[in-house]
Parts: C-alpha cells; sequence; structure tokens
C-alpha cells in the first residue's frame, strides 16, 4: 500500500497541466487496448473461421478499428480537446493519423525484417511504442486540438 501511496502522492504534487497530461495518456493507453482487441478480434474472426483472405481481413479490422478509435479516443481520450474544438476536419485529421500509424508500422516491418534481415517479431516494440508515442502526439496537437 506504501507504493500507492506514494504514487499518489507524486500525482498531487504535479501541476495540474501534467497531471492532466498524465490521465490522457492512461485513457490513451486504455483505449488503445481496446482498439486493438477490437482489430484483433475481427481480424481473427474473419480470417480463422470465415475463411477471408488475410489481408481482407486485416483491412476490415483496421477500418472497424479506426471508427471505434475515433469514437473511444474522442469521447475519452481527448475528451476536453474534443469538446472545445467539433471541427468537421476531425474526422478527416483522424484517418490520416490512423494512415500515418499504419505506414509506421510498415515501416518498421520492413526496416527489421526485409531490410535488416530480422526475425518477425523485432518491429513489435516499435509497434507497441513508438508508432503510438508518435499518434498520440499527433492526435493531441492536430486532430483533438
Amino acid at each position: 500500500m506504501k507504493i500507492m501511496e506514494k504514487a499518489a502522492a507524486t500525482l498531487d504534487a504535479l501541476p495540474p497541466e501534467r497531471r492532466a497530461l498524465f490521465w490522457q495518456i492512461v485513457r490513451y493507453g486504455l483505449i488503445g487496448l481496446t482498439v486493438t482487441a477490437i482489430q484483433s478480434v475481427i481480424y481473427w474472426t474473419l480470417a480463422a473461421i470465415a475463411n477471408v483472405h488475410p489481408q481482407l481481413a486485416n483491412l476490415a479490422g483496421y477500418v472497424a478499428a479506426v471508427s471505434a478509435g475515433y469514437v473511444l479516443h474522442g469521447a475519452f481520450t481527448f475528451r476536453d480537446q474534443a469538446r472545445q474544438n467539433r471541427s468537421a476536419t476531425r474526422a478527416p485529421r483522424f484517418v490520416a493519423v490512423s494512415a500515418i500509424s499504419l505506414a509506421l508500422n510498415a515501416l518498421w516491418v520492413w526496416l527489421c525484417v526485409t531490410r535488416i534481415g530480422w526475425p518477425e517479431w523485432t518491429p513489435i516494440p516499435a509497434m507497441m511504442t513508438l508508432t503510438p508515442a508518435c499518434v498520440f502526439v499527433l492526435n493531441r496537437q492536430w486532430v483533438f486540438r
């Protein structure tokens, strides 16, 4: 329990804007896990059970994840910015950032597996850290500002 008390005291000591950013990052991680689960379930269901071509199943999962991500991030992760800015440009910007995410993940695969010749699992750490960090900044600064 001492760890929780120390963590709470540390959070309380932060300036309000830093505390808000901390909780926004926590919400981003939780929503990100949810969106990833949605994409994975759709992909696996279509590819493994319905015998849909894996690339088409992946695309279907990606489209569903982008849609869910837009709604969930707008409602929870970036809710304060989303309330202030309900611009018609927000949805196209979100899709653009999502495409950047897809491209970054493709880059990690190409760089690690194709270019360097490392095992297939090696792009995963970049996909789970660098891509989400870039997408968070883009969403915070450009989409939901």
